[in-house]
């Protein structure tokens, strides 16, 4: 009793009263003062005292269930209460239930201020909070297991959100569509990689002002110091930005030494790193910076770097998707940084397809074509501005699985599929090949071939149990791994795990000659050009596309094109100008096909994986190219002419849960524009692989499709 006569006499009169009603809520539930809800009541009176406002912190892992209705009740009437604001912070594992805790930071309401907490809650309680909101000014979260973000709900007075060292990949379609007051948002350490959805997902904050991946450090020989902003107009922004939390921690920055080395600053919990971080910036001046930020890194480290920072034009990028953005990365913008980022990425970016400048509306389109009031050239140019009038709507657009194949998941049997392709004339076929051997026209592992007239065969193939049904079976090419048909549909070509090629006629079903050595070590790939019915070209581990002529002595190719990787793949342009080469991570490259000179190097940033198989095939004519690679989670879109970087599809799929999906093959629809399809594998050894439709022009969310799975294991074969 003596101490609690003490305590009252210290607190000024709000705090005395609202602490006497706690009390007597405890005697009224039958349980003892939680200590570290009279600290609390303590510390916001000390804070009282010294001009600064009265925030309560609650220690919402100290709490124990016998607190927990006296402390809910003690919310609420706060409520009504002169306390300015209430922090609640978990900082250790807590024993209340989850739906305790929530009804707690829900009881609170508009005292709320910061919420400081990290991942010891299950799903349903972060679905809850992320989906319905909270009113905090200040949001940290730590740990979270979420792979997909998709903060929906309400943050009408969120500020400040720092989602430091989560495992979040990506975005989700409505996240940040609530938070019209939040300027400050960092990321830091965190996993997502892709600018396009990542850029999409920023624009719906109207008030975002200071963004971070990744924190940039002043460094030299003597001491460490954080980055800090360029001119007055950047440090009063961040002086307005941290006043309405920098006061309820300056008892933190007394007790922290201005000189810390980075690794001291470092090994911080986040909250209190990060605090200590901003203060430091809105106290000192930032010294001069150079224009290039290739010579910044020169006196300047990045620590916590998300992956997105290491992606090509990163910074000017989001400098130029951004407009409203005056901070990156601890990295002041300023006019010379827009000017650059503007030019920058025209240089190396389509804001929309076939360099449009400006989006029209489809109506509009449609309009200028019926009234004539616009000159269309040809009939393409109509469908590329109509395009571009469809593009750009969301940076999440429509994947589903080919329906097809659910049947297949009924019948029971694990079907590995290797390979896919798009019949040359009919939009609605497609043929899937498996490392069985059930194709329609394909090669298997075994190194069996099969021809099937699919007039006759059934619409499942398998040359156990249809052994009459149409097919014709060649010799054996041992372990196969490429098939061709020429374009007269009389010839085709066989390579595989060996230096050689066989040579078949469909007609006889004979095998007409075998090409020894063409290579140095085997060959992954060999195709037709789709004009002529005797230019063919392979690629190789040894580094070489050789282009060849049927015609011609077949022991000297007609030219020879090295990389400076192992060649997984090679293909020719729909009109036969150009021969697109892929090699090991993401080397790839367009040759001219009349003598192998490079056209356009499309410069896609490498993983530093030797097990990163590429492949890449065009899209809409002669016009994109499309690139995927086994051990990344993406398709790029880029311009076969300029070489500028369209679109990053980020692959996503199985239902509501983020799942990555990695490319093992994939073909432009040849009947649709920026239309594809991707035959994607998983990680996971006991998850199953699709054959995944990709419609650029369509929102994710316009139109909801069942993934009907193909069961298989992923393979990291060669082969297209």
């Amino acid at each position: 009793m003596f101490f609690f006569c003490v305590f009252f006499c210290y607190l000024g009169v709000n705090c005395a009263k609202v602490l006497s009603g706690y009390i007597e809520l405890c005697k009224k539930h039958g349980t003892v003062p939680n200590t570290s809800i009279l600290s609390a009541f303590f510390e916001a009176e000390d804070k009282k005292s010294r001009n600064q406002r009265c925030v309560m912190n609650l220690l919402v892992d100290r709490v124990m269930y016998d607190d927990f209705h006296p402390i809910l009740e003690l919310c609420s009437e706060m409520n009504a209460s002169e306390v300015e604001g209430i922090d609640l912070s978990v900082r250790s594992s807590c024993s209340l239930e989850d739906q305790y805790v929530l009804s707690l930071i829900r009881s609170v309401d508009q005292k709320l201020r910061l919420v400081d907490v990290h991942d010891c809650f299950g799903t349903t309680f972060w679905r809850d909070v992320f989906s319905q909101g909270l009113s905090c000014e200040v949001l940290n979260v730590r740990s979270l297991h979420f792979r997909k973000l998709n903060i929906a709900g309400e943050f009408a007075q969120l500020h400040t959100l720092i989602l430091d060292s989560n495992r979040v990949t990506g975005f989700g379609e409505s996240c940040f569509s609530a938070m019209p007051n939040l300027s400050f948002l960092s990321m830091c350490d965190t996993v997502v990689s892709d600018l396009w959805t990542a850029s999409a997902a920023l624009l719906k904050l109207p008030s975002l002002e200071v963004l971070r991946f990744q924190i940039w450090i002043c460094c030299s020989e003597s001491s460490t110091t954080p980055l800090k902003p360029q001119s007055s107009t950047d440090e009063n922004m961040f002086d307005e930005s941290n006043s309405r939390i920098e006061a309820d921690f300056s008892g933190v920055f007394e007790q922290m030494d201005p000189d810390l080395t980075l690794e001291e600053t470092l090994s911080m919990d986040d909250l209190n790193a990060e605090v200590f971080m901003r203060e430091k910036v809105r106290k000192g001046k930032m010294p001069d910076q150079t224009n290039d930020l290739g010579d910044v890194g020169l006196k300047y480290i990045s620590t916590k770097a998300s992956p997105i920072c290491s992606k090509k034009h990163y910074r000017i990028y989001m400098i130029n998707s951004l407009p409203k953005l005056k901070v990156l990365d601890n990295l002041a913008i300023r006019k010379s940084d827009r000017d650059r980022a503007t030019e920058t990425y025209s240089e190396n970016f389509e804001h929309l397809p076939y360099k449009r400048k400006s989006k029209e509306s489809v109506v509009r389109v449609l309009e200028k074509r019926e009234t004539r009031s616009s000159k269309w050239k040809s009939q393409s140019s109509y469908t590329r501005s109509l395009c571009a009038a469809r593009m750009g709507s969301s940076a999440w657009p429509l994947l589903h699985s080919i329906p097809s194949f659910s049947r297949v998941q009924d019948e029971g049997r694990s079907l590995s599929p290797r390979q896919f392709e798009y019949h040359p004339l009919d939009p609605s076929l497609m043929v899937y090949g498996t490392l069985d051997g059930e194709v329609v026209i394909a090669g298997s592992a075994n190194g069996s071939l099969k021809l099937y007239d699919i007039q006759k065969a059934s619409s499942t193939l398998n040359a156990t149990t249809h052994p009459a049904s149409g097919s014709v079976t060649f010799d054996d090419f041992d372990q196969l791994t490429s098939v061709h048909v020429n374009s007269t549909d009389k010839l085709f070509l066989a390579s595989g795990y060996s230096k050689d090629v066989a040579l078949y006629d469909i007609g006889s079903g004979t095998r007409l000659q075998v090409f020894a050595n063409m290579h140095q070590e085997h060959i992954n790939v060999v195709k037709f050009s789709n004009h002529s019915p005797s230019i063919f070209a392979t690629s190789s581990f040894d580094k070489d596309v050789k282009l060849w002529d049927l015609r011609q002595d077949p022991s000297q190719p007609c030219y020879t094109a090295s990389s400076n990787k192992g060649n997984v793949m090679v293909c020719f342009s729909p009109d036969d100008r150009y021969l697109l080469t892929s090699a090991v991570d993401n080397e790839v490259r367009q040759l001219l096909t009349v003598d192998g000179r490079l056209h356009l190097n499309f410069d896609i940033v490498p993983t530093g994986s030797s097990m990163n198989y590429t492949r890449s095939y065009y899209m809409n004519g002669n016009d994109y190219i499309i690139s995927g690679s086994c051990d990344e989670s993406m398709v790029r879109v880029c311009c076969a002419q300029t070489g500028r970087r369209l679109r990053d599809v980020s692959l996503e799929w199985n239902g509501s849960e983020f799942s990555m999906m990695f490319v093992q093959s994939l073909r432009g629809d040849p009947f649709r524009d920026f239309n594809m399809s991707v035959l994607a594998t998983y990680t996971r050894p006991s998850s199953v692989s699709e054959i995944v439709k990709v419609n650029m022009l369509a929102p994710r969310d316009n139109i909801e499709e069942q993934s009907c799975g193909l069961h298989c294991y992923p393979s990291n074969s060669m082969g297209g």
